[in-house]
């Protein structure tokens, strides 16, 4: 089970990379083209590299059963349903899921914040009796 741990911690990293490349590049992750949206969004770089960070180094720990691989799990964890709980505010509040719900960037904007919620709970869950035991 920690070995399935780390590797979605990785994937995670790797995934929150990717998105930034293409947000930066090429932009098929903007919801919507408008400056206030792309303002708000560029807001979330450095934070989401921080929780990409913390994932690796938590993964790395967890693979070599380090004492601070459940730590920054728990870091990344927090970080996931932090950002997704914005992400998810800023979304309803500007009426975006309902707004844009048939496009692609949506619809991947939907999965990721499910993802981040869902991947950071069970990860609460899977790394809190580790802690208890350092």
């Amino acid at each position: 089970m920690t070995l399935a741990f780390a590797l979605l911690l990785i994937i995670t990293a790797i995934g929150i990379i990717v998105y930034w490349i293409d947000f930066f590049r090429r932009g098929r992750v903007h919801v919507v083209k408008d400056d206030w949206y792309i303002r708000f969004e560029r807001a979330f770089c450095l934070a989401d590299l921080w929780m990409a960070a913390c994932a690796i180094t938590g993964a790395i720990g967890l693979l070599t059963q380090q004492s601070f691989g459940p730590v920054f799990g728990l870091l990344t964890a927090s970080a996931l349903i932090f950002l997704a709980i914005i992400d998810v505010t800023f979304n309803v509040q500007n009426h975006l899921y309902r707004r844009n719900a048939r496009s692609a960037s949506m619809k991947f904007e939907i999965f990721i914040n499910i993802w981040s919620l869902g991947f950071g709970s069970a990860l609460i869950i899977f790394l809190e009796p580790m802690i208890l035991l350092v």
